[in-house]
């Protein structure tokens, strides 16, 4: 029997442990396969920007900027630098997206810090400074209750605007009412009404007011706007009286129904009818609204029954409201043996109404008789 070469005998089993590492390692360097993996955090690809006004008491908002690996999640740190850039500082507490810039802030710029995560892990990249940081501007007066408004809301009556309280010292103020609807809203200036008072007009019924105040001082003007007013009522029309305004004496032109002429006195002279009595003075005193005296009234007197004095034509009344007609004795006097009573019809009335008509008065008034 041949011997055989264990080189020979050695080779086979050589190549079975060299494929298998090969398969072995093929395996573990797969992707995906094992813990040899490469890891994918988030790339930044385009740096975060900042918003808004560098001016202390506005806000700074950054925006994420763009990334690859699809990061879950931001975080946000803002650092205080100076008026270049650098030599930052952490702001403390200023963790969110936005940034109210605060005096401290005035004279430095900030910048933004994001910081993207994903399963992977995390990345960090921070935003170009922001402008130097301005002074907020000068504040006028603050105000701490609104105007308020006082007055009868009714056509006539006065509305003062009180100015209402501020902060900041105000050395003036100024004032502006304004007409509104009924809610108080659409409101339009009214014209010259710029004093802290307004008397309601009737183009006012209906509507509501408001009075804006401008408070001033050395850094500005505010203004403040008051509640609107109740709503201002229609004028109540006052039943017609045919009465003119005022007191004193009626001109009898200016009476007109439903005012009404009376024949409010009347007296004779002599005071007592007589036979000897061949003339008589009768007084009459006219009157209408509550008892002032009409000037004009045409007044008419005549005995009843008659033929026993004279009818005197119409006579007009004075000032005083009076008038004098004299009466002349006929031979119907006396109407009869034991007359007691001379009766007289009067009438007054206005020029140019009929007799029975219009704001005329009628009364019989009687005078004593003796004939012996």
């Amino acid at each position: 029997m041949t011997a055989q070469n264990p080189a020979r005998r050695r080779w086979p089993a050589a190549v079975l442990i060299a494929a298998s590492a090969l398969v072995i390692g093929a395996m573990f360097g797969m992707p995906g396969m094992g813990h040899a993996a490469s890891r994918a955090v988030p790339a930044n690809t385009a740096l975060p920007s900042l918003s808004g006004t560098a001016q202390s008491g506005s806000t700074l908002t950054t925006d994420n900027g763009t990334w690859t690996g699809s990061p879950t999640s931001f975080t946000f740190a803002w650092s205080r630098c100076d008026v270049g850039g650098n030599t930052c500082v952490p702001i403390t507490g200023a963790t969110s997206q936005s940034y109210t810039l605060q005096p401290a802030d005035v004279g430095t710029t900030l910048r933004a810090t994001v910081t993207a995560t994903n399963a992977d892990g995390s990345a960090s990249v921070t935003s170009a400074a922001s402008a130097v940081v301005l002074s907020a501007p000068a504040a006028g007066p603050v105000n701490t209750a609104p105007p308020t408004i006082s007055g009868t809301v009714q056509v006539g009556s006065t509305l003062t605007a009180a100015t209402g309280t501020w902060n900041g010292s105000p050395t003036g103020f100024t004032y502006a009412w304004s007409r509104c609807d009924q809610n108080g809203a659409s409101c339009a200036a009214i014209g010259g009404a710029t004093a802290s008072t307004y008397v309601l007009q009737q183009v006012d019924v209906g509507t509501t007011l408001r009075a804006t105040v401008t408070a001033t001082n050395s850094s500005g003007s505010t203004q403040a706007t008051s509640a609107q007013t109740a709503v201002v009522p229609a004028v109540p029309v006052p039943p017609a009286t045919g009465c003119p305004s005022g007191t004193g004496t009626i001109q009898i032109a200016d009476l007109s129904l439903p005012g009404q002429l009376l024949i409010a006195s009347q007296t004779i002279t002599p005071g007592l009818v007589t036979p000897s009595a061949k003339t008589l003075q009768v007084h009459f005193r006219i009157t209408a609204c509550g008892g002032r005296p009409v000037q004009g009234a045409l007044v008419y007197a005549t005995a009843v029954p008659f033929n026993q004095y004279s009818v005197p034509p119409e006579a007009p009344t004075g000032a005083d409201g009076t008038v004098e007609l004299t009466m002349t004795q006929l031979t119907g006097f006396p109407a009869a043996r034991h007359q007691r009573l001379l009766v007289v019809f009067g009438r007054a009335r206005k020029p140019g109404e009929v007799l029975t008509g219009g704001v005329s008065s009628r009364r019989l008034v009687s005078f004593p008789v003796s004939l012996h």
